[in-house]
């Protein structure tokens, strides 16, 4: 009970501080004899709009991986590609190590030679270490198929979302009253749209 009450108050405290702003409290007007200072227009957020960006940004992520993520200005994102490229790559070459190691054996004992698991696994035991492996294998080219492919779908719709207009006449907010007559809060989300 404690809890719903703390969490209630966190709340009322973080949504209470969203109305405050500087503009909205002082007006700001010229001393006499003074011309009044005019306010620069805001950059805009977005990009102006571009038809082709989306396609070219996939289009050089598909070539080289993370170019179409630089392309967009994103360049925190191309060690991320990369690296779940090289996991991919790591795991396909150990387990294709791993799966020529049990066939290399399995060839060896079938040939009636001396393999380096004699003894302690069975010719079944490196049948299933050979499937199992083989598997692995071609989930982990899956995997770098996969993360190629989202690569490129990153670039995409990363450059097709620079280049919405957001506008600050509409928002969406969060907003929670408490009801001082039955001590319960009511949660909502108010949206507003300005002219």
């Amino acid at each position: 009970m404690k809890s719903k009450y703390l969490f209630t108050a966190v709340m009322l405290i973080f949504f209470s501080f969203q109305g405050f702003s500087q503009d909205s409290l002082m007006v700001d007007t010229p001393p006499a004899g003074e011309l009044p200072v005019v306010e620069e227009k805001k950059e805009k957020d977005y990009k102006p709009y571009d038809a082709l960006a989306p396609s070219r940004a996939a289009f050089y992520s598909a070539i080289l991986p993370g170019l179409g993520q630089a392309y967009n200005g994103s360049y925190w994102k191309i060690p991320i590609a990369y690296g779940g490229l090289g996991i991919g790559v790591y795991f396909y070459i150990n387990n294709d190590k791993e799966f020529n190691r049990y066939r290399d054996a399995y060839k060896d004992r079938l040939a009636g030679r001396v393999d380096e698991f004699q003894g302690r696994i069975t010719d079944d035991g490196l049948i299933r270490a050979q499937r199992f492996y083989r598997r692995n294998k071609e989930i982990s080219i899956l995997v770098i198929a996969g993360i190629y492919a989202l690569n490129i779908i990153d670039a995409n719709v990363e450059a097709h979302l620079q280049q919405f207009n957001v506008s600050e006449d509409l928002t969406l907010q969060p907003n929670m009253n408490f009801d001082e007559f039955s001590g319960k809060t009511r949660y909502g989300l108010s949206l507003n749209y300005n002219f």
